[in-house]
């Protein structure tokens, strides 16, 4: 008896069928690996997206001796969607993203939707007493930067402290 009679299958070739073949275990299988890419991927939105279902955008915060400077990523939104506020040492951003889509009625069907829309938002604790008045914001390309200056206040001098013995 030979080896190769004793294995429950036989080698074939592991080149993808024709997508032409009617085969409804492969398509069974590409729907399945389909699946399995999307649920890999995460949820529709997933990345960026806080627990609450609003949108977080990616930011750089840096630090100089004068202040901080905080850069944020807003694809897709308009200036006049965006709304800064600073209140108790803590800069709120927000801001308002829509995508217009036509209409399914109007007789068009979307296969893949993957462009966000909905509201970011987001929070940063200052470290430091803010000169609120000097507080610049630019707005280009789709990046935001937010200089925020330390108050005059926040800038105490060092004190040296003799140390006395026994």
């Amino acid at each position: 008896m030979a080896f190769g009679s004793l294995t429950p299958f036989t080698r074939r070739s592991r080149a993808p069928r024709s997508a032409g073949e009617d085969n409804p275990f492969l398509s069974l299988r590409q729907e399945m690996d389909r699946m399995f890419d999307d649920f890999a991927r995460g949820w529709p939105l997933a990345e960026g997206m806080t627990s609450n279902g609003v949108l977080s955008p990616k930011v750089d915060v840096s630090e100089t001796e004068e202040g901080l400077e905080i850069t944020a990523e807003l694809p897709g939104v308009e200036e006049k969607d965006i709304d800064l506020d600073l209140a108790d040492d803590v800069l709120t951003l927000k801001a308002e993203h829509a995508i217009e889509r036509e209409d399914e009625e109007k007789g068009r069907r979307y296969h893949v939707v993957e462009r966000a829309q909905g509201a970011f938002m987001r929070q940063f604790a200052l470290p430091f007493e803010v000169d609120a008045d000097k507080v610049k914001a630019k707005f280009k390309n789709g990046v935001l930067t937010v200089s925020i200056p330390r108050a005059a206040s926040a800038e105490k001098p060092v004190r040296r402290i003799k140390v006395n013995g026994g």
